[in-house]
């Protein structure tokens, strides 16, 4: 419990760093997506997914914890809502993903956040916001390019922080489990 917690607190840490607006999207670019990948990375598949929908229950409730001081069931209905919702599965896959291999080198890290941890959020993200702001799919996709550059660099700098912390116990279930065994 205190693992989710504190992801959906660090989570709303990086909400406080101010958005980069675009003139030509309503969709900020932010730091939060750096979190879902930690949060998978570092969690594991089940607990990074629940520490997401409890950060995700707090917006609902009505916290600022977005980026830009955003919060409120409003935000489960705008162009962001895709991407919103895409954080829960995202974590997830990172996370499943990350504990199917049996030793966890740093490029398994970041081929993991490249591939599954930028696509899956995308996949939720994009046509979500082509459906609210009425858009054609491929339109959408073309103007969504511009994040692919932040969100490559997002994984780099997860897959260091994951690799570097999953050394430690306390971030590492397994090994965690390892020493108190012996």
């Amino acid at each position: 419990m205190t693992y989710i917690a504190l992801f959906a607190a660090v989570m709303g840490v990086l909400g406080l760093i101010p958005p980069i607006m675009l003139t030509f999207t309503p969709v900020p670019i932010t730091l939060q997506t750096l979190g879902v990948l930690l949060a998978g990375g570092i969690l594991g598949a089940r607990l990074g997914a629940q520490s997401l929908i409890v950060f995700l229950f707090i917006v609902a409730a009505g916290m600022p914890v977005l980026s830009g001081g955003r919060g409120g069931i409003g935000v489960f209905v705008g162009p962001s809502a895709g991407f919103l919702v895409g954080y829960v599965c995202t974590a997830f896959c990172v996370g499943y993903v990350l504990s199917r291999f049996r030793r966890l080198e740093f490029k398994h890290i970041l081929l993991t956040n490249l591939t599954f941890g930028i696509f899956i959020n995308y996949l939720f993200g994009i046509p979500v916001q082509a459906f609210v702001l009425s858009l054609p799919l491929l339109e959408t996709i073309k103007v969504s390019l511009i994040y692919i550059p932040g969100d490559v660099l997002k994984a780099i700098l997860a897959s260091l922080l994951i690799f570097k912390l999953r050394k430690y116990p306390v971030f590492n279930r397994n090994l965690s489990k390892a020493v108190k065994a012996s």
